[in-house]
């Protein structure tokens, strides 16, 4: 028996040997061809910032211009004669790999705007009150919905309103509250509060579970403001499927956090609910409105959208409390959610989305502003 065994392993050895063998030749193979396609196979890096000290200026850089929308090419000689200024040794270090750029030009508030002052006499002011998205960062100014929504309520009611920014990147409550207090004194007649998935109140031990989640707007893993992309791997192919299983757990991880931070799992929804109609009693004491538009994130338009339920938390939430609301998903929703992004690397909403989110607030702006 013993040597029948014996003889069936030496017969076998050869197979097993080819076998690995094949292998073997099969991840080299695997291995060239990756490096082979490099850069089509490799993330592109994350979108770069450059900007002036007082915050007047700033350029948002992308490695490439896909859709043919950035007219600021930073390699012209009159663009680096224009920005360089920004920063030196900044502007050598992003430029070589992120030379695509939109300008964007701030008042003295940071807001994407021209001066405020005090308001025109018999006209209403309307200011829109968000972060990044509502800002318009990778989109020019004159695309971003608050022009255009100011354009549009121009044509349909000559000199009745002007539409302001109040939109700051980075801000979710309670700063967003803070940002409020600041526009009270421009007297509002109307504040549109452009609401991101994001922006709830986050304590620490909540915020936490960001360091493990994406954030279905930025590329997480290349930081917006680091100088250098991340390192090249030592082997594309391993990279190549490490990603995919690394994308498979951060979309279940990621579709879960925003779910719970417009829940009880979040202690902060509370406080914010609370920050929302502090903000909506100040302007009614005054005779002004506060109306809610809810930004979807731009990931699964074409089909089961992931965040709905949170979106109907916010409907009745806003409906309880007698807030006015304008949903964007409906707006939005069918359409590829790649056509609505400012870039691959950057899901913000593109000057698209912002036309159309403008377009769908122009008729509540004009109910709520009354005659």
């Amino acid at each position: 028996m013993s040597g029948r065994l014996a003889a069936s392993a030496r017969a076998l050895l050869p197979n097993l040997v080819l076998a690995a063998g094949s292998v073997i030749v099969s991840l080299v193979l695997l291995e060239a061809g990756f490096r082979l396609l490099g850069g089509a196979l490799e993330s592109e890096p994350a979108t770069r910032r450059l900007f002036d000290v007082p915050w007047t200026t700033l350029l948002d850089c992308y490695p490439s211009n896909p859709r043919g929308y950035f007219d600021i090419d930073l390699r012209r000689p009159e663009s680096r004669a224009r920005y360089r200024r920004l920063g030196p040794r900044r502007f050598d270090a992003i430029v070589p790999r992120n030379p695509w750029a939109v300008e964007s030009r701030f008042n003295a508030l940071r807001f994407r705007d021209d001066p405020l002052g005090p308001k025109p006499k018999g006209v209403k002011r309307v200011m829109v009150l968000g972060d990044s998205f509502t800002e318009g960062q990778g989109v020019k100014q004159d695309d971003i919905a608050v022009r255009v929504l100011g354009r549009l309520i121009e044509a349909r009611a000559p000199g009745r309103a002007e539409v302001r920014s109040a939109a700051r990147r980075a801000m979710d409550f309670p700063e967003l509250f803070g940002i409020f207090q600041e526009i009270e004194p421009f007297e509002p007649d109307l504040v549109v509060y452009a609401l991101v998935l994001n922006d709830a109140v986050q304590p620490p031990a909540f915020r936490a579970r960001r360091t493990y989640v994406d954030d279905w707007i930025l590329d997480r893993a290349n930081e917006p403001d680091l100088n250098e992309p991340s390192p090249r791997p030592l082997s594309h192919a391993f990279a190549f499927f490490e990603g995919r299983i690394d994308a498979w757990r951060l979309s279940r991880e990621t579709t879960q956090w925003y779910l719970d931070i417009w829940s009880d799992a979040n202690p902060g929804w509370r406080r914010t609910q609370e920050l929302i109609v502090e903000m909506d009693r100040r302007l009614r004491q005054r005779g002004g409105r506060l109306l809610v538009a809810t930004w979807p994130l731009l990931v699964g338009l074409e089909g089961r959208y992931p965040f709905a339920t949170v979106h109907e938390t916010i409907r009745r939430f806003c409906a309880s409390r007698g807030i006015p609301h304008r949903d964007l998903l409906p707006v939005l929703q069918g359409r590829p959610s790649a056509s609505l992004w400012v870039h691959p690397i950057d899901r913000h909403p593109n000057e698209i989305a912002h036309r159309l989110a403008a377009e769908a607030l122009v008729p509540d702006v004009l109910a709520l502003l009354g005659p």
